[in-house]
């Protein structure tokens, strides 16, 4: 939600996330139910966004949906803050060689967002896509880069978290999770043991700067039907390796300059 001092931009931002949290089309009725605006006020943030091409119109059926601008938008952000473009290739050999589910994500205002995604050969169902925003306190991917966040970083980021209780195995309070959290700087691994689906397990590591912070994590998932947490931990090092290949290729991107330097260049 927008605070007070986002003002009218943070407002019409805020109305963009309802259109696009919806996965579908969405009539003006259900946007007037689900935000606090008024009517009026609701509807003339529809008018500008829409001018604006963030969102579309169709007049035929009355509703809106995400327009060609942000698609354009969120390809450039893809491109230019998203792990994924540069990880792809190591996410393809990576599932090759273990055969499951592999996920990539990022933390955004404490949430996990999956940025990308390879199948197991044999696929199973589950939340996870890429796009789609998770929890951070009971899934792998999300602890994994939790442990690593600076200590104000993570009092906030804990301070996101829903607490909602998906199984009977989910972290209910943050106390519990920094246990956890202290634990998986120990061993440099996070495991997701059916905290956010039921039959869902996971080992994940971090991707970390040179400094040691989180700017994504890695995955593998599977089913207890197929696997355990012992099973997946044979897993281990090849992910670390994963990890660290994937940090170092995006500290390349983001930062040439850095290298230029150390290499001794102008």
């Amino acid at each position: 939600m927008t605070t007070g001092s986002d003002g009218t931009v943070g407002k019409a931002l805020e109305v963009l996330d309802r259109v696009a949290s919806y996965g579908r089309p969405v009539r003006f009725s259900e946007l007037l139910q689900d935000t606090p605006f008024p009517k009026a006020t609701l509807y003339r943030f529809l008018q500008t966004l829409t001018n604006q091409r963030m969102l579309s119109y169709d007049a035929e059926r009355g509703t809106y949906a995400p327009g060609m601008r942000l698609v354009r938008l969120a390809h450039a952000a893809w491109a230019q803050s998203s792990l994924a473009p540069i990880a792809r290739g190591h996410l393809d050999r990576l599932s090759e060689q273990l055969g499951e589910t592999v996920h990539l994500a990022q933390l955004d205002h404490g949430q996990v967002l999956y940025v990308d995604k390879r199948n197991a050969r044999n696929p199973v169902e589950m939340f996870s896509q890429a796009g789609k925003v998770g929890p951070a306190y009971c899934t792998g991917v999300g602890k994994a880069m939790l442990a690593y966040l600076a200590a104000q970083d993570l009092v906030t980021a804990l301070a996101q978290q829903s607490w909602h209780r998906y199984t009977p195995k989910t972290f209910g309070d943050s106390a519990a999770l920094c246990t956890e959290l202290e634990a998986i700087r120990r061993r440099g691994h996070a495991y997701d043991d059916e905290e956010h689906e039921p039959g869902i397990i996971c080992l994940a590591v971090p991707i970390l700067t040179a400094a040691g912070r989180p700017m994504g994590a890695l995955s593998v998932t599977s089913t207890t039907r197929r696997t355990d947490l012992a099973g997946l931990d044979r897993l281990a090092p090849d992910l670390k390796d994963t990890a660290r290949a994937i940090a170092t290729d995006a500290e390349d991107w983001a930062f040439p300059e850095l290298k230029t330097r150390a290499m001794g260049g102008n």
